[in-house]
């Protein structure tokens, strides 16, 4: 994986911590995540693999699509 093992994420990890702050770590990691799981969607429906956004939109339940809106 590009040459960066165990000790070098270490290090990274350690520089995160100073610089964001250990109660700003976990915020960061949700945002992450959901931005992970939103790429992966993305990329699913571009090849054909999921629902489109239409699809999904429409299979869902109308009192949660109101209150997102």
């Amino acid at each position: 994986m590009y040459g960066i093992g165990i000790p070098e994420l270490i290090v990274v990890l350690v520089l995160a911590l100073l610089v964001f702050g250990g109660g700003k770590l976990p915020e960061l990691g949700r945002g992450l995540g959901k931005a992970f799981k939103e790429l992966k969607a993305a990329s699913k429906e571009l090849t054909g693999g999921g629902k489109s956004a239409l699809e999904a939109e429409s299979t869902r339940d109308p009192d949660e699509v109101r209150k997102r809106s």
